[in-house]
C-alpha cells in the first residue's frame, strides 16, 4: 500500500476510471450484439446507428484505441452487409 497522501488518491482514481471504463467497453459489446440480432429487421439501421455512435464516443475518450474502434465498426458493418 502507498504511503504518499497524493499515490493513495491516484489508486483511488484509477479504480474509478477503472471501473467507468469497463461499463463503456460492456456497453460497446451490448450494442454491437443487438445489433448484429437486429440485422434484417426494420430496428437494424438504429441499432447499428448506436453501436458506431458509442465506439466512436469511447474512441474519442480514450477508452479503446482509435484504430480498434475502426477495426470493430468495420467487422460490424461488414458482418450486418453479409446477413443481407
Amino acid at each position: 500500500m502507498a504511503n504518499i497522501k497524493s499515490q493513495k488518491k491516484r489508486i483511488l482514481t484509477n479504480a474509478k476510471s477503472a471501473d467507468r471504463n469497463k461499463a463503456v467497453r460492456s456497453e460497446i459489446k451490448t450494442r454491437t450484439r443487438s445489433a448484429l440480432t437486429a440485422a434484417g429487421t426494420p430496428e437494424a439501421d438504429a441499432a447499428l446507428n448506436s453501436a458506431v455512435q458509442r465506439i466512436d464516443s469511447a474512441a474519442a475518450k480514450g477508452i479503446i484505441h482509435p484504430n480498434a474502434a475502426a477495426r470493430r465498426k468495420s467487422r460490424l458493418m461488414k458482418r450486418l452487409n453479409a446477413a443481407k
